[in-house]
């Protein structure tokens, strides 16, 4: 047994090269090497050394295939040294392999002279034609042969006398003396010992198939029982050599008609045929393709083919087969079972159009067929996009309001995925659609109006979408959809309260008249109160309260009334895991804690509202902690106006030290001022900025800035560098955007008035700040230009701070 060699290349062209010039001229060398083998040895050298300026089409598989050469090579040469002289019958055998082997090679050639073409040429052809004497018996000029023997030297020898069987058949095929009885022998024999024998020696038996093949269309018949096609197909899933000359073999012989019938039929035969058509070896790739194309006749074919991936067949057909096969083929992409990565690639190939156009202009089969494909396929927004470019809007629409009976029952598959298509941000670009869907809501069942309702979701929650928000206002939604709120059928009712959250979006700006009347309030806030109400529910009524206008005080009055904002802490205190439901919460409150209606403010603070914003700030999502800080920022505007009104008072009632505040001087607690400091929120306000996410940035330095008003900026910069806020928010002015750093800078030019902050972080910072002043926004020269003058650093550069006194 000599050694297969790998496709993937292992060693340089060079290396090999050398190892093979080496090996010819130690075969040579040998005292028993045959004459005729020396002298072709002798012509292979120099083949061999042209190969060093020689340009190659793969470069991987020619170097696979030299290795294939040294391997066989090497046979050779152990054959040579074997005990006893060179098996001559094993020896012929392998010098014919080392020809084909450099026909593969040569195969992989690039404008080669044609002097060099012509000489490999006649060197394969001495080497694959190579007969030593004494191999075959000759007697007045014809082939003696003993055709029932071979027969029984293939069923009982050894793997060694079937491999020199094969070299008396090459002889009588070379003769031609076989006649069809024997052949039919011989094939039985040979097919009989394919499963019995190991991998080198089955290479050789499917090569004796091949020559018998090419022998007579005969022994092609002879070849086309499914159990021999059986044999053959095993052979696909092998070493590289023999699945090269297994799928040969079925090449050779699938001019039969039989062959084509039967190897589609053979368990695992085309999925191995798509394996090696997606292969490195070029060889086998090449004739899987060949072979595919030829089962590709038959559509039961093409199917499996398709289930093992390989799609151009049946695009095929979709594109110039006859109806009833593009209706087959469209069903068969229906039902298939596809990896979102399998659906991008057929669409890639070109599957989306024709099935647009079997849908359009088809009979009811015929769109059925296609509609189910194309559903199929939309979950790729590659497909979506293709779907939309290829005109699959107006003809949806044409189904949707057809009322041909014949048609309705494609109505709810054909909501279903204008549903999906809309996801895609280009649905914009078809500025009748959200009319359209809208004006089908009320003619429809149920299962269509929720594709239609979340078809309108998906238009309307487009980072681009205001316009068609605004269009899907004026044409009545918002009427449209309170039957739908307060549906029976849970999912038409979220689907109503997403559809009619991403309408109230753009409502702040509407403040002429109201966004919604109480009775829509009411509907909203007894989802929030509810205890049947899911998390997706109370999430879209939620979010839809936090987009109303936050100085409507009416609204604020409903909420309240409803008791609302102790639900809501109740809520946070469950220990939510839905990230969205918090975040929105924590938008919610924003209403409840503006610095103007202090009378909200403590009823929402009594409620627990600042406990939970703290929570919010160390465990929500980045979104959630920066609307927990714009309440907090609100609440501490007024906590030095409170701790005033409660000091005296409460310093007679409480007179430990304990009791004053360190920031705002006066008596403070959570409950009474709203106070940052007492409610712990200064740590986890630093933690935020100390952390990656940079959305929150700008309201947490707002809400820091509360403790640096005029008449505690000192105690205030004390609490925030005792957190270890100095370094964050030197952090942010060298991360943040423009406006966080704006802030950042702010706090800092009040923080290096003092002269510890400058001897602790004056060094770190200045770098940064001279850098910002160098390349940053203009905005930020006059500030930066305090602060360096506060750590004595503006007399380098006076003038390009501009004013900094």
């Amino acid at each position: 047994m000599h050694p297969k060699a790998s496709l993937t290349p292992s060693r340089s062209l060079p290396s090999l090269l050398a190892d093979l010039s080496a090996l010819i001229n130690s075969t040579i060398s040998l005292p028993a090497t045959p004459p005729l083998l020396a002298s072709l040895l002798e012509q292979l050298n120099p083949v061999v050394d042209s190969l060093y300026q020689t340009r190659f089409s793969d470069y991987a598989t020619v170097v696979s295939t030299l290795e294939l050469l040294q391997a066989e090579l090497n046979h050779a040469n152990s054959l040579v040294r074997a005990p006893g002289g060179p098996h001559t019958g094993l020896l012929q055998l392998s010098v014919r392999e080392i020809g084909r082997r450099l026909g593969l090679v040569q195969e992989a050639w690039v404008d080669v002279p044609v002097e060099v073409k012509e000489g490999v040429d006649m060197l394969k052809a001495e080497m694959v034609g190579l007969r030593f004497e004494g191999v075959t018996k000759k007697k007045n000029a014809g082939v003696v042969a003993d055709v029932e023997d071979l027969v029984v030297r293939i069923k009982t020898g050894d793997e060694e006398g079937i491999v020199n069987a094969g070299l008396e058949i090459d002889g009588l095929i070379e003769e031609s003396v076989l006649v069809p009885e024997e052949c039919a022998g011989l094939i039985s024999a040979l097919f009989g010992r394919i499963c019995l024998v190991k991998s080198d020696c089955r290479v050789k038996i499917l090569s004796m198939l091949r020559r018998l093949a090419g022998y007579t269309n005969c022994n092609k018949e002879k070849m086309s029982s499914s159990e021999y096609l059986s044999s053959i197909v095993r052979c696909l899933s092998r070493d590289e050599e023999e699945r090269r000359e297994a799928v040969g073999l079925l090449v050779d012989i699938s001019d039969v008609s039989k062959v084509r019938q039967r190897i589609g039929r053979i368990k695992g035969c085309i999925v191995m045929l798509v394996a090696l058509q997606n292969g490195d070896d070029l060889i086998a790739k090449s004739n899987a393709e060949k072979l595919l194309g030829t089962l590709s006749n038959s559509t039961q074919n093409v199917l499996l083919m398709a289930e093992a991936g390989y799609f151009a067949p049946m695009i095929h057909l979709l594109n110039e087969g006859s109806d009833m096969n593009k209706i087959l083929m469209a069903s068969a992409i229906s039902k298939m079972r596809l990896t979102e990565q399998t659906k991008a690639s057929l669409g890639e190939q070109g599957s989306i159009e024709p099935l647009v156009k079997i849908f359009t202009a088809g009979n009811l089969e015929a769109k059925s067929s296609a509609l189910g494909a194309i559903r199929n396929l939309s979950s790729s927004p590659k497909n979506i996009q293709l779907l939309l470019n290829s005109g699959i809007i107006s003809p949806l629409f044409q189904l949707l309001f057809s009322v041909t009976s014949v048609l309705m029952t494609l109505r709810e598959p054909a909501s279903s995925l204008l549903a999906t298509l809309a996801k895609s941000e280009d649905i914009l670009l078809h500025k009748s659609v959200p009319q359209k869907t809208l004006s089908l809501v009320n003619l429809s069942s149920a299962s269509i109006q929720l594709n239609l309702l979340n078809a309108l979701t998906n238009i309307t929650s487009h980072q681009n979408s205001k316009r068609a928000r605004t269009k899907v206002r004026e044409n009545g939604a918002i009427q449209l959809l309170l039957p739908f709120l307060t549906s029976q059928n849970k999912e038409i009712r979220v689907a109503a309260l997403n559809l009619l959250f991403n309408l109230s979006k753009d409502c702040k700006a509407e403040l002429d008249k109201p966004f919604l009347e109480e009775t829509y309030i009411a509907i909203l806030v007894n989802v929030v109160t509810s205890q049947l109400a899911s998390d997706s529910e109370k999430t879209a009524a939620i979010g839809t309260l936090s987009n109303l206008p936050i100085k409507d005080e009416k609204i604020t009055e409903i909420l309240m009334k409803a008791n609302l904002v102790p639900l809501l802490v109740y809520l946070l205190g469950t220990k939510i895991s839905n990230e969205l439901l918090v975040e929105r919460i924590a938008g919610l409150f924003i209403r409840f804690t503006i610095p103007s209606n202090k009378k909200v403010q403590n009823a929402s603070v009594t409620s627990g509202v600042i406990t939970s914003l703290v929570t919010i700030l160390s465990e929500g999502s980045i979104r959630a902690k920066s609307k927990a800080a714009v309440s907090l920022s609100q609440l501490s505007q007024n906590t030095l106006a409170l701790s005033k009104v409660k000091s005296s008072r409460s310093l007679r009632l409480y007179p430990s030290s304990e009791t004053r505040c360190e920031v705002h001087g006066g008596y403070c607690t959570v409950k009474s001022t709203f106070c940052l400091v007492k409610a712990g929120a200064v740590s986890p306000l630093v933690r935020i900025l100390e952390g990656n996410g940079r959305k929150a940035d700008e309201n947490v330095l707002e809400a820091l800035s509360t403790l640096m008003q005029d008449e505690i900026w000192e105690r205030g910069v004390m609490a925030i560098e005792k957190a270890s806020g100095i370094e964050a928010i030197i952090k942010i002015v060298e991360v943040g955007n423009l406006k966080a750093q704006e802030k950042a800078i702010w706090i800092l030019e009040r923080a290096f008035r003092i002269e510890r902050n400058r001897e602790k972080y004056g060094e770190v910072a200045q770098v940064l700040l001279i850098d910002l002043a160098q390349k940053g926004n203009q905005i930020l020269r006059p500030m930066i230009g305090k602060i360096l003058a506060h750590l004595q650093l503006l007399q380098l550069q006076p003038s390009y701070f501009g004013d900094a006194s």
